[in-house]
């Protein structure tokens, strides 16, 4: 388990804990649940692993979030949803959607980087992603691959 910062949601309130991924350091793609905000950690290092493992599809930028034609690769949510393009982390305690740029304020505060000159992307689709309250799945494509083409 890591060690979780503290953020608290716009809408209810209610603190929650949070880490964060750099996707350019942890060589991977991300993806939100459209319905839980759960996070989907897709990492380029299990293409080595499995041959049967989806490669970036052609187009799609590397290291940020997943683009749609990657969606269809992907198992659902255990919560019914879909890990989609342009979905967003929500607040475990009223599953509202975080905004980017009210989460900011806590990002900020308890990153260490901040004290000489981080600032956060103020965004849910760039370099960095969330985990909220270490609910996120790690590579959960859908096999074989080669009844997706």
């Amino acid at each position: 388990m890591r060690k979780l910062d503290a953020g608290r949601c716009e809408t209810c309130g209610k603190t929650f804990g949070y880490y964060l991924i750099h996707c350019g350091f942890g060589d991977c793609s991300y993806a939100y649940c459209d319905k839980c905000g759960c996070t989907a950690v897709l990492s380029y290092w299990s293409w080595d692993r499995s041959p049967n493992t989806p490669r970036l599809p052609d187009g799609c930028p590397p290291q940020q979030e997943i683009c749609a034609d990657w969606e269809p690769y992907l198992q659902s949510c255990e919560c019914g949803g879909q890990f989609k393009k342009g979905a967003s982390p929500r607040c475990p305690h009223c599953i509202e959607r975080l905004s980017p740029e009210l989460a900011t304020t806590y990002i900020e505060k308890n990153a260490p980087g901040t004290k000489v000159g981080w600032t956060w992307q103020r965004n849910w689709h760039e370099t960095y992603c969330i985990v909220i309250e270490n609910r996120s799945v790690t590579d959960n494509y859908k096999y074989p691959t080669e009844e997706l083409g």
